[in-house]
């Protein structure tokens, strides 16, 4: 990833912070987004934009294409709003599309140009888990599933240009929102390992890693896949 930029929404916390760490280590140029600043010194540049505001969004990717040459995307910024089918809301619907979704297409808006003209280039898209179906998830397993849809027609319009366009789904993974709601040794806890086969929650580090090797010049001949990081939770028959 040397002199590489990469840009990571939702950079801050969780797998985004665990994205920029590495992409740091690996000698990569990063540029955050992010609502809030991270609890620890970010290892690169950071933009505070709230994504959930359409406007917002393009004003500050339309500055940022102008100040910078963006190599790669990776779209990491999403949110969950459970609700079991009965009471989903549409307003709440539309939220959790505009985050996952919307946020999405126009990040990578920004920046495809410049990719197609470099005749190379990399986007990673984190989708979850919940792409199999979730139960009180109907608005985040539509949304996720609509991110897969939508690496797979990406990458068909992009391949010819030397851009590659995949999906991360990560399972449970432990991070500070995962325990917020299900802390550690709790009964809630104890439900979601229930369904991990290898009986752990996985951890950001591990995310951040597949992110990476798809951002990587050994993965230039891998687009329009899902990479499930979720120790064996996806499998059928479990």
């Amino acid at each position: 990833m040397q002199g590489r930029t990469v840009l990571v929404t939702g950079a801050t916390r969780g797998i985004g912070l665990a994205v920029s760490h590495r992409l740091a280590a690996e000698g990569a140029r990063v540029l955050g987004i992010a609502r809030s600043a991270p609890p620890t010194e970010f290892p690169g540049l950071l933009t505070t934009c709230d994504l959930a505001d359409e406007e917002q969004t393009r004003e500050v990717m339309r500055r940022l294409a102008r100040d910078h040459q963006v190599h790669d995307v990776v779209n990491n910024v999403g949110i969950a709003l459970p609700e079991p089918l009965s009471e989903v809301g549409t307003a709440n619907l539309q939220t959790v599309f505009d985050l996952n979704v919307r946020a999405a297409v126009q990040v990578v808006q920004a920046f495809v140009g410049g990719m197609r003209e470099q005749g190379r280039g990399r986007i990673v898209n984190v989708a979850s888990r919940a792409v199999f179906g979730a139960r009180g998830r109907s608005s985040y397993s539509a949304a996720k599933s609509a991110l897969v849809g939508l690496t797979r027609t990406w990458a068909l319009e992009l391949a010819e240009h030397g851009v590659t366009v995949n999906a991360v789904a990560p399972g449970p993974v432990g991070t500070e929102l995962f325990h917020r709601t299900r802390p550690a040794g709790s009964e809630a806890e104890a439900q979601v390992l229930q369904t991990i086969p290898m009986g752990r929650l996985g951890r950001t580090e591990e995310v951040a890693a597949a992110i990476c090797f798809l951002l990587g010049d050994d993965a230039g001949f891998i687009t329009g896949q899902t990479l499930c990081v979720d120790g064996g939770g996806s499998i059928p028959g479990r």
